[in-house]
């Protein structure tokens, strides 16, 4: 009977140090998920102000980007293309944002809608959008950004 007593005890003890275990992988997706939030709204923001160097900033050395009608392109083709002034975003809007993490990569996806003036033109675009994040000496880079038309 006292064995089985302490088995049940042994059994409770385990069990919660492994609840226990779960809370901080719990806490760190909460706070990692709740920074790459954080960092879509600096990719937004940045877009609308046409600051290069926040996009510099947050994006991979070997980001891809690939978009409907302009060629795939490399960190330094966007940030050149970014720096040159020949697109200004009117607005730029994410929403039905999902963000699912696994471990030091995250993928994040939602709709962007976003008008543009460009060549003298007023362009909207309405997307669906992926991102592919990689944390990099503790810091969440963007390693690929793929859009197609929305449905």
């Amino acid at each position: 009977m006292k064995g089985l007593w302490l088995g049940s005890v042994l059994g409770l003890v385990l069990s919660g140090s492994a609840l226990t275990s779960q809370g901080p992988t719990q806490t760190t997706e909460a706070t990692d998920i709740h920074e790459l939030e954080r960092l879509e709204t600096v990719w937004n923001v940045a877009h609308e102000r046409g600051d290069a160097d926040a996009l510099d900033a947050l994006w991979a050395d070997d980001l891809e980007v690939a978009v409907p009608h302009m060629p795939l392109m490399t960190k330094a083709s966007a940030l050149s293309f970014a720096r040159s002034g020949r697109m200004k975003f009117l607005s730029y809007q994410t929403s039905e944002v999902r963000v699912r993490v696994y471990g030091n990569a995250a993928i994040v996806s939602g709709r962007l809608q976003r008008t543009r003036s460009m060549n003298g033109r007023e362009i909207s675009d309405d997307w669906r959008f992926t991102k592919v994040y990689v944390r990099e000496a503790h810091k969440w880079r963007v390693v690929s950004f793929h859009a197609s038309e929305a449905a």
